[in-house]
């Protein structure tokens, strides 16, 4: 058994491929976190309101298509991931990793129950009750693994079907989940976040076995990736494009609201892994600034990930408050915050090992002071 102290990941040990993707998809979640930011509640499941110019109807339906779960898909993959090295390499030097990391993941609960305070739509508690599930199979085998988050994401997908069976014509069980002036749905909307939260862990659990078979760190070779890029964003991209096809011809009546996201959801699998593996392709190619300045986001996802909340509200919702928003001024805000984020998370680790809200959660999570300047 090693004897090595408990303490985080040295950058040595660090495997930029997965910098990469982390980084990517903390860009891409801000495409659509920044909809429930600024605009009405309905804006980010009904692509119909908050559109002033034929501008904010293609940023709407590309968003739909090409954004709309698939950089979550990412991230969750990355979860799904992170749960398995943290706990085999806790394990590796002689400490009980399922344990620690159970321990790691009540921190990131109090975290997300801090950020839901500030804006309903965190996902953090979501990852940390999915965390002692994930233990608890990360010991299957990677075709079991598969199959269980296939299957898990495409239940999400008959709740969706069922919530819609329960649905009046008028849609008033849907409220502002698809109205823009309705009232909040509690009964829907939890059926809505359940479906979020198997998708979430349908993912994860895929993401444990794409790293168990090296996938996910960019083991294979290239022409691999390009066909799975292929194949994948070839089957997911079109049935999302079905969703939006059906919800249009039905004018966006709540009769549809839930049906005509299901062809999106069940192409989540799919399209999540064509985009991880185009950034996976990417991020083999000569190194760059653009390669250094996106591992340092992700490298700083956590922080990066609070802070674009915390911006969107001082922003959007508190300087903004008396201006009627649409998708376009959104997609002006998240490029500002984008650039800010690519510059100072590069500058800040070039002084620093860690991001702040990383090193908090280290800190806590091992117990001890962990040293933040290099």
């Amino acid at each position: 058994m090693s004897t090595s102290p408990a303490g985080p990941t040295e950058e040595a040990g660090r495997i930029t491929n997965l910098d990469a993707l982390r980084g990517v998809a903390v860009f891409g979640i801000l495409l659509m976190n920044a909809v429930s930011y600024g605009l009405p509640e309905a804006a980010y499941f009904n692509i119909s309101v908050a559109n002033d110019t034929p501008l904010d109807w293609i940023i709407g339906i590309f968003g739909e298509v090409f954004i709309d779960q698939k950089f979550m898909g990412v991230f969750s993959l990355l979860f799904g991931a992170g749960i398995v090295l943290f706990a085999d390499r806790a394990d590796a030097k002689g400490n009980r990793g399922s344990w620690l990391s159970l321990w790691r993941n009540l921190l990131l609960l109090g975290i997300g129950s801090l950020h839901t305070l500030l804006w309903a739509g965190d996902i953090l508690v979501a990852y940390a009750i999915a965390s002692p599930f994930l233990l608890l199979a990360r010991r299957l085998s990677d075709w079991s693994l598969v199959a269980l988050g296939a299957g898990l994401v495409l239940a999400s997908a008959i709740v969706l079907a069922a919530a819609q069976a329960g649905i009046d014509v008028d849609g008033r069980q849907l409220g502002n989940l698809w109205l823009a002036s309705g009232e909040p749905a509690d009964d829907v909307g939890s059926l809505v976040l359940l479906t979020f939260f198997m998708r979430a862990l349908g993912a994860m659990l895929i993401g444990v076995a794409l790293f168990r078979s090296g996938i996910l760190s960019g083991e294979r070779p290239r022409e691999y990736y390009r066909r799975m890029a292929a194949i994948g964003l070839g089957l997911g991209l079109p049935l999302a494009a079905i969703g939006v096809i059906v919800a249009a011809f039905a004018d966006f009546e709540p009769r549809i609201a839930l049906i005509s996201m299901i062809p999106n959801t069940v192409g989540t699998i799919p399209a999540t892994l064509g985009l991880m593996a185009l950034i996976i392709l990417w991020n083999m190619r000569s190194e760059t600034r653009w390669h250094r300045r996106v591992r340092a986001a992700g490298r700083m996802a956590l922080t990066n990930y609070l802070t674009q909340t915390i911006l969107g509200v001082i922003v959007l919702q508190v300087a903004l408050d008396n201006v009627e928003l649409n998708r376009t001024a959104i997609i002006g805000f998240v490029a500002v915050v984008w650039i800010l984020q690519l510059w100072w998370s590069e500058a800040w680790l070039s002084r620093f090992r860690y991001g702040p809200f990383e090193w908090v959660w280290r800190v806590l999570t091992y117990r001890r002071m962990q040293p933040l300047r290099r």
